[in-house]
């Protein structure tokens, strides 16, 4: 029995999420035998990977658990401390807005899409689309997201996985930054410069010089 349809719906929406990250994984790895770094070839982003998808799955499952489990019935740990149908329909809207988002950013990458880092490996740098005014418009939206998810189903376990996977993605985000830096030099480093990281620096856009 359903006893929650946001839930439901932020369940089939981030599934959806996943799904399409997996699809475009898997489209690359037959186009050219890599799966956009699904498993980074580097130590370090391996063993992110190893706390990171667990809560990829918590953040999923949890949905579907809630949905169709009355609240008395559930541990503790996956009991919403606070319950509020406006917010919650609200929240709703705003993974759905975000996952749209995202599908639009994945399109804008096109090639250069990747999962991880590959530090031997020199994709074009993308600065075009919502890449023209912050650096990572997808973690940016996965952030709202993830905020949006803990709004939604403020349960003890969604606080502290949602909160675990911001902190990996700001982590990432340096990272990432690095990695651009070395390869992209000045060019990259002009485009810091005049752009913001996960929020707006400007409302104008990038222009290469």
């Amino acid at each position: 029995m359903l006893h929650s349809p946001p839930d439901f719906i932020a369940a089939l929406i981030t599934t959806a999420y996943w799904a399409r990250a997996m699809r475009l994984a898997w489209k690359f790895k037959k186009q050219t035998g890599n799966a956009a770094n699904f498993t980074p070839p580097e130590d370090l982003g391996r063993k992110i990977r190893i706390l990171w998808r667990p809560l990829v799955v918590i953040w999923i499952a949890h949905f579907f658990l809630n949905a169709f489990t009355g609240a008395q019935k559930l541990p503790l740990l996956l009991r919403p401390l606070a319950q509020n149908p406006l917010i919650a329909w609200l929240s709703l809207a705003l993974l759905a807005t975000g996952l749209l988002a995202t599908l639009v950013c994945w399109k804008g990458m096109g090639k250069s899409w990747r999962m991880g880092i590959n530090p031997q490996e020199k994709t074009q740098l993308i600065v075009s689309g919502p890449y023209a005014w912050i650096r990572h418009p997808i973690y940016a939206i996965q952030s709202l997201m993830l905020v949006a998810s803990m709004a939604l189903l403020p349960s003890p376990l969604m606080l502290i996985s949602c909160a675990l996977m911001i902190i990996f993605l700001q982590w990432e985000a340096r990272r990432e930054e690095k990695y651009l830096l070395i390869h992209h030099g000045d060019g990259y480093r002009d485009y810091c410069r005049q752009t913001g990281g996960f929020v707006l620096r400007s409302f104008r856009a990038y222009r290469n010089a």
